[in-house]
């Protein structure tokens, strides 16, 4: 076989275009077939013929079209992110994760934010993923809570990652990310300071992260005999302003305590806000532990302790097993360990 230069053999029709896939089988000397098989890496194509028409693609630039590429399997070369509003930052670092999984590999991603609770959620991510030949899903934080989001999946025969709080039989093909042991974490950091006059911000009760974390939190706290009268724990929204109205009930009127744990670092902030209001030193006069250790929790001063959920990473993996999916020792499930950021919004109890 010859492989000529593009120069040399350019059509008039595609001078001064991009090549084309035509390009690549004319002026390399073999079949449209043979390039795709190449381009989508089949192990019945011979390496010396690969290397040459590799060697054409890269000196002409020519750059395979993802959703060309899947063509003869019908399907295209995506990965979808299917998430439902668990945060900006949230979102921006599972997609940094995923996409340092898929550099190299061919593959792009795509996103959609959906609504889970919508009764017609599961219709519109079914459109998405077949309009879009998907090769996998992503499902994200929230979105990954729905069975029935996951069950369409399994009936359209897509590949499909959960990202979940906590590990269970039934999800097989997920990121674990061992929430309530990350709340766990915390509640032993403050008991280790000798705090137990302890009040909870949780995160949404319908939201299985939330419980998990508020669970892992109150059952390290029941392993020292330290239970918390319920209204010390609080449920609320997982905003800035939710954190200000529960922070308004703990720490406004009667017996403060002398630490609160939040579900997230919006939240925390909306307690640090109330703290400053009511001329309450952190720490000096109340300790906050956070989860999630977004970028805000050390913008805050003093910088807030939270417990770290390794998003990038949880992104990268959950990627990563949809790409290695066609292989058979590819893993069925990965974890992620949170890890508790100490900083300075914690002190010892005085005494």
């Amino acid at each position: 076989m010859s492989v000529r230069n593009m120069s040399d053999a350019a059509l008039p029709a595609s001078k001064g275009k991009a090549a084309t896939i035509n390009d690549i089988a004319r002026l390399s000397g073999v079949s449209k077939k043979t390039v795709s098989r190449i381009i989508n890496n089949s192990p019945l194509v011979r390496k010396d013929t690969r290397d040459k028409v590799e060697a054409l693609m890269r000196e002409v630039g020519y750059v395979p079209d993802p959703l060309a590429r899947g063509l003869a399997f019908r399907r295209s070369f995506l990965i979808g992110l299917v998430y439902d509003d668990p945060g900006a930052q949230c979102i921006v670092d599972l997609q940094h994760g995923a996409l340092e999984a898929l550099r190299g590999t061919g593959y792009e991603l795509v996103v959609h934010p959906c609504n889970s609770q919508d009764p017609d959620c599961a219709d519109g991510v079914r459109r998405f993923v077949q309009q879009q030949k998907l090769h996998g899903v992503i499902l994200g934080p929230r979105a990954s809570e729905s069975m029935a989001l996951a069950q369409m999946l399994d009936a359209i025969d897509c590949r499909h990652i959960r990202i979940n709080a906590h590990a269970s039989e039934e999800d097989v093909q997920a990121v674990v990310t061992h929430d309530r042991d990350g709340a766990a974490a915390a509640a032993g950091y403050l008991l280790s300071l000798g705090h137990r006059d302890i009040a909870v911000i949780a995160g949404p009760g319908d939201r299985r992260a939330a419980r998990e974390r508020t669970h892992g939190f109150l059952d390290r706290l029941a392993q020292v005999g330290v239970t918390l009268p319920g209204e010390r724990v609080l449920e609320a929204g997982d905003t800035f302003e939710s954190g200000v109205h529960a922070a308004e009930r703990l720490l406004m009127g009667g017996q403060r305590p002398s630490a609160i744990f939040t579900g997230n670092d919006e939240i925390a902030a909306g307690v640090y806000q109330v703290a400053l209001r009511a001329g309450i030193a952190v720490p000096q006069q109340l300790s906050i532990v956070s989860y999630d250790d977004s970028p805000l929790a050390s913008r805050l001063w003093p910088p807030l302790t939270s417990v770290r959920r390794h998003v990038s990473d949880i992104g990268r993996m959950a990627a990563a097993m949809l790409v290695q999916t066609d292989v058979p020792e590819a893993p069925a499930a990965a974890s992620v360990h949170p890890q508790l950021m100490v900083r300075g919004s914690c002190r010892a109890v005085d005494g």
